[in-house]
């Protein structure tokens, strides 16, 4: 299923309208199944390479796809879907930058990242607060590099404005989508509050062990923490930025969650807690899916 709402930006309208007038109506679920799987491989991949926990494992990806398999609307293709593999690309390239002395064309490639995750889902340009805290964290100042940041960022927009003007539909209101305050109310739940519970519960235990165990870490992994806090921030924040009342927007909050989440599963003393808290979120799970086939039937 794909979800196409019209404050997604223009980039996923075309491909939502392309997907549903295809021949084949799998194609979407397909899609967002693979980019869900590349997204908690990327995930997994950069809390390993960067020794952010005290061992490697797959307990990363595996909290993502717990995590989007919570609600029902975190599984369909959305532009906050498509957005958080971009978003997730350029936060890995972030982590990267820490003693990189030539590092000129990596910060100009996360610029590039986030302005491709706004051509599909607008609001995503608020990770960009993100981005500079993290060049602030890891890398001493230099006025070049912000630049350079906001410079990769227009260039989506640059090629885009060109071919409005060269077809002659340019206007500034085709070219950035309007910005609205919204509160994100959805209708209230017993699915949707235990899935709020099984993301706040797992984020608080993930901290606190993380928190203990941070002075055994690398200086890099300590920072690399902190900008991950930060990105579960802006994340929390997105949503009340032109998203009416659609729990698809909520998903960006699943790559940050989710390496918090990997250190409760990873460094309880006590290892039946891990294994009860996975059982727990799978179960969940399965007891959603069928209620909901039920009550559709």
């Amino acid at each position: 299923m794909v979800a196409v709402s019209a404050t997604d930006a223009k980039g996923f309208q075309l491909l939502g309208t392309w997907l549903q007038n295809g021949k084949f109506s799998y194609t979407a679920s397909i899609l967002a199944f693979v980019l869900q799987y590349i997204q908690a491989l990327m995930v997994n991949g950069f809390v390993n390479e960067h020794r952010m926990t005290t061992r490697a494992s797959y307990l990363p990806g595996m909290s993502y796809l717990l995590i989007t398999s919570l609600l029902p609307d975190w599984t369909y293709l959305s532009a906050p879907l498509v957005s958080a593999t971009f978003i997730i690309w350029s936060i890995n390239t972030l982590f990267h930058l820490y003693n990189r002395s030539a590092a000129n064309s990596a910060i100009y490639n996360i610029g590039l990242y986030l302005g491709m995750a706004s051509l599909f889902y607008f609001p995503s340009l608020l990770f960009v607060v993100c981005i500079y805290i993290g060049l602030a964290v890891l890398r001493p100042f230099r006025l070049n590099e912000f630049f350079l940041v906001l410079v990769g960022l227009t260039t989506p927009y640059y090629f885009y404005a060109l071919y409005l003007f060269l077809t002659d539909q340019f206007h500034w209101r085709s070219l950035f989508p309007a910005i609205v305050f919204k509160l994100p109310v959805d209708t209230a739940s017993i699915w949707l509050s235990g899935a709020v519970l099984l993301l706040l519960i797992p984020f608080l235990f993930g901290g606190y062990y993380i928190q203990t165990h941070l002075r055994r870490m690398v200086i890099q992994a300590r920072k690399n923490w902190s900008i991950c806090l930060f990105w579960a921030l802006v994340a929390l924040a997105v949503p009340f930025i032109s998203t009416g009342s659609r729990l698809q927007t909520w998903v960006l909050v699943a790559a940050p969650f989710a390496v918090f989440h990997a250190a409760a599963y990873l460094y309880p003393p006590r290892k039946w807690f891990g294994v009860i808290l996975f059982y727990l979120f799978v179960a969940f799970v399965l007891a959603q899916q069928y209620a909901s086939a039920f009550w559709k039937g």
